[in-house]
């Protein structure tokens, strides 16, 4: 196996353009589960714990080696709580918010929150960069519009964003748990709501019609709590597997945005 190891973003675009079947490593939480099941023997390896750059975090744009221990003392109270749920201190202080985004897998925690947001990733090649917004760049069950050479450099969220935001994920257990279901929700003083879910669809889940529900709603009544967790259950798809049903997962996702919202409200 032959190791790279860049100190910049444009060292690392340039080695992943002429080793185009590399693997690239940030963290390593992901990548080292596959590679000691032997699911996974990359021939290169190209480790990014060199690049300044991606452990940058300047205002909205945080770079994509920011780590889930940073993250759980950042600004956003929503994606620090979820940065909160992951692993083991040891795995906060590994694990990164690019390689969350970049492995897409539909429990990944701080997914809901990027959703509900709309935030975007910038990804970086020899022909530059370019962004593309969350909702675009996961296109199912583990897998990205990244091209060929492409890196991920940065999570850029939105201006504006209100402190009002939670999320809460449903496991088996109180820590160190992957989610059957996970769900975020963000409100705006104007009553705007939006709300994401996790492990409820191949890629994150927007209810938008419980989202119109509960933002065009003068005042939330019980009653209209009820409908808004109706709908939110409703637009998931989730799956049956090993940590839980499909019957199970759509009820408890409504339930996880309906508290949620009562939270916030």
């Amino acid at each position: 196996m032959e190791m790279f190891r860049p100190r910049s973003v444009e060292e690392a675009v340039n080695i992943l353009s002429g080793h185009p079947e590399a693997t690239i490593l940030a963290g390593g939480t992901d990548l080292m589960i596959e590679v000691n099941a032997r699911r996974a023997t990359p021939s290169a390896v190209v480790s990014l714990r060199g690049v300044g750059e991606l452990r940058a975090w300047d205002g909205n744009r945080i770079g994509a080696c920011v780590t889930y221990d940073r993250l759980q003392a950042g600004p956003q109270p929503a994606l620090a709580q979820a940065a909160r749920t992951v692993g083991s201190p040891q795995i906060r202080n590994a694990g990164t918010i690019g390689g969350n985004v970049a492995t897409a897998s539909p429990a990944g925690d701080t997914l809901p929150f990027l959703a509900a947001v709309g935030a975007s990733v910038e990804v970086a090649s020899l022909a530059g960069r370019r962004s593309v917004p969350i909702a675009d760049f996961i296109t199912g069950v583990k897998r990205t519009a990244l091209l060929p050479g492409e890196l991920i450099t940065a999570i850029v969220l939105p201006d504006g964003l209100p402190e009002t935001q939670a999320f809460a994920k449903v496991g088996v257990r109180d820590a160190m748990v992957i989610a059957i279901v996970s769900a975020c929700v963000v409100r705006w003083p104007d009553g705007t709501t939006r709300v994401a879910l996790g492990a409820a669809g191949p890629v994150p889940v927007r209810p938008r019609r419980a989202e119109e529900l509960v933002s065009a709603a003068p005042e939330l009544s019980p009653s209209m709590l009820a409908a808004f967790a109706a709908l939110v259950a409703e637009d998931a798809s989730p799956i049956t597997d090993h940590r839980g049903t499909e019957g199970y997962r759509r009820h408890a996702a409504g339930v996880l945005a309906r508290r949620l919202l009562e939270r916030l409200l």
